[in-house]
């Protein structure tokens, strides 16, 4: 790997060990129960989806592999269903914080830190590797896709989820919407405008406020523009794949199958509030913000 890359990745680990995924949705002390009931009960009632594209109840008896564990809210839906689960994630804290809900929930599975892109496991090891939102935060994405053939068994199957370059979240409220808003970011009267559009928290406002003003050329450059309107102000690293990208980078599987999920209403103005999941659903279905990838070996 490339010094330039190590750094990268570096700096992406840097990021999530002070952020792990998922924290900032609950108010509860972090590793106590109410923590984590809060933080699963904000996941699936925003991201309802998951429960159906993940395919939780369908993992009995399989070995299941989950590429960035984070809290373990998802590898306990695995676990729960009675699949033998192992979680690994790129940073120490996101693996304490899964190691912890399992134990305080009584769960059987196991947890380690790894990169995705140089997996230490043998060949042929599960009958399923599932990575959500995940692999377009490291800098080889098609090494990790690789990393994910290698250690399924024949006939097991990839689950993943990248961003959807093609989703209305790209293209109209990244590139369009939030930009202009980040312009507006430059003035108290405009920062407080945009959180009583968008109701997004007025201090997380304010660190892309700072950021913008400490160096506007380069936060609002294509590519770092999207870094910071993903994951939050700070993140180094993020991609969006077209449904053709996510073929050729899984081209290697004997079969792909994709599926977009996820319109987030809160992007929607006026409309989203009013939306009936069925019409969320339809246009999800072409827009979403979520690309879900099933490959099989």
């Amino acid at each position: 790997m490339s010094s330039t890359a190590e750094n990268l990745k570096e700096r992406v680990r840097a990021f999530w060990q002070a952020n792990p995924c998922g924290t900032k949705f609950a108010d509860a002390e972090p590793g106590t129960r109410a923590f984590y009931e809060r933080v699963e009960e904000h996941r699936y009632a925003k991201e309802w989806h998951i429960r159906e594209a993940a395919g939780f109840s369908g993992a009995r008896g399989q070995k299941v592999l989950e590429i960035g564990c984070g809290l373990g809210t998802d590898g306990a839906q695995f676990a729960q269903a009675g699949a033998d689960y192992t979680g690994v994630d790129l940073t120490d804290a996101a693996v304490e914080l899964a190691r912890k809900r399992f134990e305080l929930f009584n769960l059987p599975g196991s947890f380690r830190v790894a990169d995705a892109e140089n997996l230490d496991f043998q060949e042929n090891s599960f009958d399923m590797v599932y990575s959500h939102g995940v692999l377009h935060h490291t800098p080889d994405t098609s090494g990790a896709v690789r990393e994910i053939h290698r250690v399924l068994k024949p006939g097991g199957r990839a689950v993943v989820m990248l961003y959807h370059r093609d989703s209305y979240n790209y293209r109209v409220n990244i590139r369009l919407l939030r930009r202009a808003g980040a312009h507006l970011l430059k003035w108290e009267a405009g920062l407080k405008l945009v959180h009583r559009l968008t109701n997004e928290p007025v201090e997380s406002l304010r660190e892309h406020a700072r950021r913008i003003k400490a160096d506007s050329e380069n936060y609002l450059a294509p590519g770092e523009f999207l870094n910071q309107n993903t994951d939050g102000a700070g993140n180094p690293l993020a991609r969006v794949y077209s449904r053709e990208d996510a073929r050729k980078l899984f081209s290697q599987f004997d079969s792909v199958e994709l599926k977009t999920y996820f319109l987030n209403k809160r992007w929607l103005p006026l409309i989203g509030t009013f939306l009936p999941r069925s019409m969320e659903s339809k246009l999800a279905a072409h827009w979403g913000w979520h690309l879900w990838i099933y490959a099989k070996k």
